[in-house]
């Protein structure tokens, strides 16, 4: 599922210069390694993009974006909201960095349906 990629990405985050939170700017694989993503700016918010799609991965291609306005919260992760265009749907979204390791949570209907995804840093 896209949205799931998008969730993780993710949108996926903010400054690189955080005092509470790992950066999470960068090149990332997805758990079930159907996907990799780069986090980097984009324009005020982050964007998290496709770089990657093992082939046969339905509702997925290379140059999906999420867009990710999240800021770091006191328990040393991100919290906002994701954009996804390609569904024209937002998220509310949790992100966990810790060193090479990122954990992405988002949700859609008030927080009844959500999903999480972990992630491992590329070098």
């Amino acid at each position: 599922m896209k949205t799931a990629l998008k969730l993780s990405i993710l949108a996926l985050v903010i400054s690189t210069s955080s005092a509470f939170a790992d950066t999470i700017e960068g090149q990332w694989a997805r758990g079930d390694g159907n996907a990799k993503v780069k986090i980097a700016p984009c324009g005020s918010d982050i964007c998290a993009v496709n770089t990657w799609i093992k082939p046969g991965t339905p509702k997925e291609k290379t140059g999906d974006k999420l867009v990710m306005s999240i800021k770091p919260t006191s328990g040393g992760g991100y919290s906002g909201t994701a954009f996804d265009p390609q569904r024209d749907l937002t998220y509310k979204l949790t992100v966990s960095v810790k060193g090479n390791n990122m954990t992405t949570k988002g949700c859609v209907l008030a927080g009844i349906l959500c999903k999480g995804v972990n992630w491992t840093r590329i070098n």
